[in-house]
């Protein structure tokens, strides 16, 4: 299966099950603080399924055929903290994953980090879905495949070709992820207090810019 930038189809379950709302996490686990910014974490699907143990929707090719999906938004703290889990997480409903499921294939993901980190920024799984649908959409992404064709690409090639995309990005805005073996798993996207583009934090995590990585464009 090859996959573009974005879902290429996508097509609704025939059963949608609304998850648990999920265990109460520890107090230790609790962090309620100041938001500095936020995070877009896409991740890219063909490295998922490749490391992928057993059954998951986002590699189901009866649902979609993917590339890069939303990982999360994720609200930022100071320094190397981040807000989480700051109040009680109802279920998501079956018209908020129906509405969000060709951007999160995956109910149990959704409802994590609904749980983890919407909480953080928003009133319900509405509010907080309606805020990270806005934000993905509005992201344009480059064709991966041209990357998979290349003998040597690096991190910054990446980076680039997403910030090029995107008027007022800048490459210092774009943070790549990698597996153990150098494959690109997912791309984080650095946000201000009004959703804009920001230069990243210092200790925001990636790989080096100059890495070079691995595109991989089939599962």
């Amino acid at each position: 299966m090859l996959a573009h930038a974005q879902a290429t189809s996508c097509t609704l379950p025939e059963r949608i099950n609304p998850p648990r709302s999920g265990s109460t996490p520890r107090p230790d686990q609790v962090r309620r603080m100041a938001i500095t910014g936020y995070t877009l974490a896409l991740s890219w699907t063909p490295q998922f399924c490749a490391r992928a143990d057993g059954y998951d929707m986002q590699c189901d090719p009866r649902i979609g055929r993917f590339g890069f999906v939303l990982h999360g938004l994720w609200p930022d703290g100071e320094g190397s903290q981040w807000p989480q889990f700051c109040a009680p997480a109802a279920p998501v409903s079956r018209d908020v994953i129906a509405r969000n499921i060709c951007m999160m294939p995956s109910i149990r993901l959704m409802q994590h980090q609904w749980a983890k980190h919407g909480t953080c920024m928003a009133r319900t799984p509405e509010d907080y879905y309606h805020r990270a649908r806005t934000v993905f959409e509005a992201l344009k992404l480059p064709d991966m495949a041209y990357f998979a064709k290349q003998y040597r690409i690096t991190a910054g090639d990446v980076a680039g070709a997403i910030a090029r995309k995107n008027p007022g990005m800048r490459i210092e805005m774009v943070r790549v992820q990698t597996s153990d073996y150098g494959s690109l798993s997912e791309v984080w996207i650095c946000l201000d207090k009004a959703f804009k583009p920001t230069r990243c934090p210092s200790g925001k995590a990636g790989v080096s810019l100059n890495a070079r990585i691995v595109v991989r464009t089939h599962y």
